[in-house]
């Protein structure tokens, strides 16, 4: 049997086809181009701690982070993040209390220097806050960990670049990751340590 189609019909059904085609090809390309890079710019990002140090709080930070933030603008959950965090570049505001908790009786920074994050998922209602969740590793342990954070903002800087800036809390316990010395009677040192991550990633173009 043979079946006759008209110039008209054909032409309809070839722009048809390649209308589709066009659609498919730009959704797409807005969901490749809606993921942004931004490199974490460890000049001006700091994991700040707190710890419990007999009856009132020491603190400092952690100013070496290294990693990249990916966010998706049009759907946050769609968004990752990986850093790595330099125990050797800790900082309590004085160097001899510095180099003591770094003692393999402390953080044993000669065994194990760093600490790396890889998020898993991201959970955001609005867009702008939400929580992470993701494996932290650390000392030798990995553990699944979850705290809440927040877009600060997007802008431009003074240096022809594009910033994100992302604050996150989180507290966990240096017994999760095998650090004794909060467990023991008495112990002068606390086992819980509070962190507020600061984070200003710089755009990759």
């Amino acid at each position: 049997m043979i079946i006759i189609v008209s110039t008209k019909t054909y032409v309809g059904f070839v722009m048809k086809v390649f209308f589709t085609i066009f659609l498919l090809a730009f959704v797409l390309s807005f969901h490749l181009k809606a993921d942004e890079v931004y490199k974490i710019d460890s000049e001006h990002s700091f994991a700040n701690w707190k710890i419990r140090h007999i009856v009132s709080k020491t603190s400092g930070t952690i100013p070496d982070i290294q990693g990249e933030i990916v966010i998706n603008k049009n759907d946050l959950q769609q968004s990752k993040i990986n850093a790595t965090l330099n125990l050797l570049s800790i900082d309590s505001s004085h160097p001899k209390r510095d180099a003591h908790i770094q003692e393999e009786k402390f953080l044993d920074t000669a065994s194990f220097a760093l600490i790396r994050f890889e998020s898993t998922k991201v959970v955001s209602a609005d867009n702008k806050t939400g929580t992470i969740f993701g494996t932290l590793s650390m000392h030798g342990v990995s553990k699944e960990i979850n705290f809440p954070f927040e877009i600060l903002g997007f802008g431009e800087d003074p240096w022809g670049g594009y910033r994100i800036g992302v604050e996150g809390k989180t507290k966990i316990k240096a017994s999760d990751y095998g650090y004794t010395w909060g467990l023991k009677e008495n112990a002068s040192l606390g086992d819980d340590i509070e962190i507020n991550l600061l984070i200003e990633g710089i755009l990759q173009k």
